[in-house]
């Protein structure tokens, strides 16, 4: 085939985020920027095709995986094929693509007999009413409001949100090496590649459309946040979000006022999975979703093995 695959660096952000926004997808995936916050982690490469769709391959533990092809939903079935192609035939590997968004599962209409697809409950993304976070009204987001209120007679006087740009990356990297000894051995190893994700940003934040806010408190930054912007969905997707855990608030102040300052016109805000961990998850869950981007594993199925003995071999 004559499919070439190539790392993923910032150099490609701008050519390749023209390939999304062309279809539905409330997903968390629906933008670029989590592809190259995570693309050393996953090892990311891809491909281009036809100026129409761009393919993306990742590497887990040493084996390759897909992820869908971005592109309209008209062209999605063409483009699954040969990604499936390029599997069995160069890398003699059946086709496994992770976190599938349900619109486009719904759309492929996979036969049972030759793929297996199962939903990945922890990689669903929590989905808000950008509204609801904004205001923070009614009995079940009080506390929230409670602990923004206690922060801001606490400083009086002393905090303000600034939007954050490219000659701020100081400030933000000074902010993740005291977060990071805060956290100390709590911190699990993936969140380091999330770190260096961070500052690869930072240094390439001109090639991106990328919204960045932060707190400052006595002239220091204490909590800041990165997002992007689906302007299909009208969707504000929140990919980074740390604030001092010793500060009271500060968490819930950073959540409200990133919205209120760099995503004005988003109607909904998706902040991303809880990666099936029960604090995060819990805190997540106290925000009020208004729904979850269900996500999916698709898996090829070898003919000579059958639907019911590959899903007992993996």
């Amino acid at each position: 085939m004559d499919l070439k695959f190539e790392n993923f660096r910032a150099e490609h952000v701008e050519t390749l985020a023209g390939y999304y926004g062309k279809r539905h997808d409330r997903t968390c995936d629906s933008t670029i920027m989590d592809n190259f916050l995570w693309g050393g982690y996953y090892h990311i490469r891809f491909c281009e095709r036809d100026g129409k769709a761009v393919l993306w391959i990742m590497n887990i533990d040493g084996k390759d995986y897909a992820a869908l092809p971005v592109c309209g939903l008209e062209d999605l079935p063409h483009y699954f094929k040969e990604l499936e192609q390029y599997f069995n035939e160069e890398l003699h590997l059946p086709l496994e693509i992770f976190l599938a968004d349900e619109e486009a599962v719904e759309y492929l209409r996979l036969p049972e007999d030759r793929y297996s697809v199962e939903e990945l409950p922890d990689a669903r993304d929590y989905i808000y009413s950008a509204e609801s976070l904004k205001v923070l009204s009614g009995k079940k987001l009080g506390k929230k409001k409670n602990h923004i209120n206690y922060l801001k007679r606490e400083y009086a006087g002393r905090y303000e949100y600034r939007t954050l740009c490219c000659s701020d990356g100081l400030d933000v990297w000074q902010f993740l090496d005291k977060w990071r000894a805060q956290k100390g051995q709590e911190v699990e190893g993936h969140l380091d590649y999330e770190v260096e994700g961070i500052h690869d940003i930072l240094r390439n934040c001109s090639a991106f459309h990328v919204h960045m806010g932060g707190i400052y408190i006595d002239g220091r930054l204490e909590a800041f946040a990165i997002g992007s912007y689906n302007e299909k969905e009208k969707m504000a997707i929140i990919h980074i979000e740390k604030a001092n855990p010793e500060i009271r608030g500060l968490y819930q102040f950073i959540n409200q006022q990133f919205l209120i300052h760099e995503f004005p016109e988003a109607e909904i805000v998706n902040r991303e999975d809880d990666m099936g961990l029960p604090a995060l998850r819990q805190a997540k869950l106290s925000y009020e979703p208004m729904e979850f981007a269900r996500k999916f594993r698709i898996r090829q199925l070898w003919p000579e093995e059958g639907r019911g003995k590959e899903e007992n071999r993996l």
